[in-house]
């Protein structure tokens, strides 16, 4: 069978996180009678959460184990978005407080907005394992990381808090269990492995990317969308997002977005309302050891700075991109523009470091970049970071 097109692919892996108001309006009582079908798509800070719960599971992968400790912290979420229709997906409650951790194109319009301003659901309920409902209220979203803080009463629901692990220790074959609704089929436990980390991913609510996705091979469908991914010690280390499919249905590509990310757009929205990132303005691409042989730069490894956006950070401190290109096995490489190889401190192998050393920054941070100018002479360009443009 030939492949889809990649067209095809990317359309799919946006409906996660949503069904159809044909489906929810019957059954979520969001509507009255009526149904609309809406698809839905699917300075660092730091600071210690307030979670009531501890990673008491050992280190064996006990699934069973998992799912009882931790189902009673997952919910579904049923948002009504008014003209754009119902979205049904799945969250998870991180404190004693009701903080629930979800997506952000689970509750607001971002799916329908097509560039307009992005509103958050009208009405918004979480649904427990037990069934009951309760009336939940948005704190806040993050569309660059697709994360959304939601919130309940404590009074009006027992809370079983689950804890947040470390996502930058998950490794390719450890085993993962992930939590939530697919298909509006609450509480439903699937379990697979770490097919890979730090994916790089297409944004279902940005034009900018995801970085540090985690890649699963645990089945997840539309309404998973929100829901956690947890280790074997039952700490999540993701919030599952996104799969790429050419029928609609889980084909064992999954992916995650880290929990230090979600952990990060939390703190932000708690603290401000809103959360920053740094911006350079720059796109790069790979440097490997071949590449570097075959056009003779000094460094084996790095980022080559391809394009340059106008009136930019990048631009302002004299950062230069691509003048020219070659197409090295297939590949088109953008020459002539610098070999970024280091940031501040950190040591910079590819393109996807340049994205993790930048989101570690905050605007109005000046930061050297160490560059290879023409691929070879050293020098240092101190870059005064801005905030990413919506």
């Amino acid at each position: 069978m030939r492949p889809a097109p990649p067209a095809i692919v990317a359309v799919v892996a946006a409906l996660l996180g949503g069904i159809t108001a044909l489906v929810l309006g019957a059954a979520t009582g969001l509507t009255s009678g009526e149904t609309r079908t809406v698809v839905v798509p699917g300075a660092a800070v730091t600071t210690e959460l307030r979670p009531a719960a501890v990673p008491a599971l050992g280190n064996r992968f006990d699934p069973a184990a998992i799912y009882a400790a931790r189902a009673p912290g997952v919910v579904t979420l049923y948002a009504d978005l008014g003209a754009d229709g119902q979205s049904q997906g799945s969250g998870f409650v991180v404190d004693a407080a009701g903080t629930i951790l979800t997506n952000a194109h689970v509750v607001t319009n971002v799916a329908a907005a097509a560039g307009q301003k992005v509103v958050g659901a009208r009405r918004l309920y979480a649904e427990f394992k037990d069934r009951d409902r309760a009336p939940a209220r948005i704190v806040g979203w993050d569309l660059f990381s697709d994360v959304a803080v939601v919130r309940v009463d404590p009074a009006d629901h027992a809370l079983a808090p689950v804890p947040l692990g470390d996502s930058a220790s998950a490794v390719v074959g450890e085993p993962v269990a992930a939590i939530g609704s697919p298909f509006n089929e609450q509480s439903s436990l699937s379990v697979g492995v770490v097919s890979a980390t730090d994916r790089t991913i297409e944004s279902l609510t940005s034009s900018f990317s995801v970085v540090g996705a985690i890649q699963i091979d645990a089945p997840i469908n539309r309404g998973n969308s929100g829901g956690p991914l947890f280790d074997a010690r039952g700490r999540v280390i993701g919030i599952n997002a996104q799969i790429r499919s050419t029928s609609g249905s889980a084909e064992g590509v999954g992916f995650a977005i880290p929990i230090d990310v979600a952990r990060r757009a939390l703190v932000q929205l708690e603290r401000f309302g809103r959360v920053s990132y740094a911006y350079v303005g720059i796109t790069t691409q790979d440097v490997t050891p071949g590449l570097a042989r075959r056009f003779g730069f000094a460094a084996a490894r790095g980022a080559l700075v391809a394009r340059v956006e106008p009136g930019t950070p990048a631009a302002k401190a004299g950062l230069r991109g691509g003048s020219r290109s070659e197409t090295v096995n297939g590949l088109r490489v953008a020459l002539g523009g610098d070999l970024i190889v280091r940031i501040g401190s950190v040591r910079i192998d590819g393109a996807g470091d340049v994205s993790r050393a930048v989101l570690e920054l905050s605007p109005g941070q000046k930061v050297p970049f160490v560059v290879l100018r023409q691929g070879t002479r050293r020098e240092t360009i101190e870059v005064t970071l801005a905030e990413r443009p919506a």
